[in-house]
């Protein structure tokens, strides 16, 4: 008889637990010193809302309260101009726009919310990468 759904955290995915196991890098996903701010083409200069540090950028992301750890993802320069925002925004450290999926993200949020997976990630923003590496729980 096969196990029930709610049994299995990858139930609702497209991809199984092969897909996140091990390490992985997603090179070039997260807001550092050098992502794209607008420049005013009449003043030359970066408009004030789009002025911010890494370190700003990183304490944002903190700050948001919930149970996912954030981490600071690069806006647009469409949306720093339409909304007139900050040059980043903060998502789960398995956001798609992260790694580049919805399919991944899917899998990497299932293995994050199960007791059976063990998941830490390192995001480097002065590289602008973040690694994910997800183990099976020792108890599993």
């Amino acid at each position: 008889m096969p196990e029930k759904p709610d049994a299995d955290p990858f139930h609702d995915c497209e991809l199984g637990p092969d897909a996140v196991l091990g390490t992985r890098t997603f090179e070039d996903v997260l807001f550092t010193d050098e992502t794209e701010k607008p420049v005013n083409v009449l003043t030359g200069e970066t408009p004030a809302h789009s002025q911010a540090t890494v370190e700003e950028a990183t304490e944002f992301a903190a700050s948001i309260d919930t149970d996912t750890p954030q981490i600071a993802l690069p806006a647009s320069v469409e949306t720093q101009i339409e909304t007139q925002s900050k040059p980043y925004t903060a998502a789960a450290f398995f956001h798609f726009k992260a790694t580049g999926s919805l399919e991944l993200h899917r899998a990497y949020h299932a293995a994050y919310n199960s007791d059976a997976f063990s998941v830490e990630f390192e995001a480097n923003y002065e590289s602008g990468d973040l690694t994910i590496t997800v183990e099976r729980a020792a108890d599993s």
